[in-house]
């Protein structure tokens, strides 16, 4: 069975390669279930994925579990100090081996208790000792690229995915730049958020300041918006004030700590978020994961410099989850109602060359990223599809 992937409608506005003279990408692709279920195999299972930071995996044997859409993996510190990556499924009827995250000696499957080493060799299947022609390397686990940037953990399940240090070529000094200790962070706590919305619509949302003075006032106090811009680059882009705007916002108080910089902002294709608050040193990942055309889960991870984060960290942490997420839920969720209108199709991207807060270049670097990897060809008079992909 074939699926629609871009379903072409003669009343679509173009999409360009130029952001300042195309118009965004139509609303259907916002909440068509054929559209989502092809981003899953287009997107997802062929990018790079945030799985977690090194300091959850110190030591041989700690692991940690991701799902990858509906695909759960398992990484894995090995005895000689590597990661591994895995599918998450053991190879003799199928359980998923471990839950969550943890510390082991051997990968135990608690269906009938065969035993993997941290190498994803088979080294115990119980009674196939005397079965004829049963090889035990025959049932390796299934292995999963993954790499370390910055101390972020990412897997892909592309066997032949560029390095993500080549893709994303750049970023790493940008990280360090704001945070020089971003590999010695230790994870703190995990925020969980239920939106009624597409993960893209999420992104969007994230990659423009545009919205910014209407909707999130005690951001604007605490950057200093002129010096904010935003940067786009092969699969990443930065979103960056070089300056703190008030000490004393009503965000959080700057007690201390680093305060030469607003804020610190960068996208990873394909649904990872990375944030960087003025003062002491922290790093924070938010990541977009798809339940349904209409839904996304949101985890958001904070690294600081100890598990217990100070008064000042808890005080932005908690003004993350109680002011800036609600606000940005609740406009998420309400362009998603908006996308189902019949009277709203597609807009155009506010552009300015100054690369500015108010403009949407980054928004439209996206959507770019997500028409091709679904297979389009721009510039024409509407979206095409590549040969083989069928039209509606």
């Amino acid at each position: 069975m074939t699926i629609p992937i871009l379903r072409l409608h003669e009343g679509d506005a173009p999409f360009r390669s130029d952001p300042a003279e195309s118009f965004t990408i139509p609303a259907r692709f916002y909440h068509d279930a054929g559209i989502h279920e092809a981003e899953k195999t287009a997107i997802f299972y062929r990018n790079w994925w945030f799985c977690g930071h090194r300091s959850q995996l110190p030591q041989p044997g700690n692991y940690i579990t991701t799902k990858v859409m509906d695909q759960n993996i398992v990484v894995v510190r090995t005895r000689d100090g590597s990661l591994k990556a895995y599918y998450n499924v053991c190879q003799h009827r199928g359980h998923e081996l471990v839950q969550g995250s943890g510390k082991t000696v051997m990968l135990t499957c608690p269906y009938h208790a065969w035993a993997y080493d941290l190498d994803g060799q088979l080294r115990s299947a119980r009674n196939t000792e005397r079965m004829a022609g049963f090889k035990a390397c025959e049932f390796a686990l299934k292995p999963v690229r993954v790499e370390e940037y910055c101390g972020l953990v990412f897997v892909n399940l592309d066997p032949d995915a560029v390095p993500f240090a080549d893709q994303a070529e750049g970023l790493g000094d940008e990280l360090r730049h704001y945070c020089p200790e971003i590999e010695q962070m230790v994870f703190a706590q995990r925020d969980t958020y239920d939106v009624e919305a597409n993960w893209k619509l999420l992104i969007d949302n994230f990659l423009e300041c545009y919205h910014c003075d209407p909707a999130h006032k005690d951001f604007v106090d605490l950057v200093d918006m002129k010096s904010y811009r935003s940067i786009v680059h092969k699969i990443y882009s930065s979103h960056c004030s070089s300056k703190v705007g008030s000490t004393t916002s009503n965000a959080f108080h700057i007690e201390s700590g680093r305060d030469d910089f607003g804020y610190g902002g960068w996208f990873v294709w394909p649904n990872l978020t990375i944030w960087i608050y003025p003062g002491e040193p922290n790093v924070s990942t938010l990541q977009m994961i798809p339940v349904g055309p209409d839904r996304t889960i949101e985890y958001q991870d904070w690294f600081i410099p100890t598990p217990t984060p100070s008064k000042q960290l808890s005080e932005a942490m908690a003004y993350q989850k109680d002011v800036l997420q609600p606000e940005d839920i609740a406009l998420c969720e309400s362009v998603h109602r908006g996308l189902k209108s019949n009277g709203y199709n597609q807009g155009r991207f506010v552009i300015d060359e100054d690369e500015s807060e108010l403009s949407e270049h980054a928004v439209h670097h996206f959507q770019r990223l997500v028409v091709e990897a679904l297979g389009a060809e721009l510039d024409g008079p509407r979206l095409k599809l590549s040969a083989g992909l069928p039209a509606e």
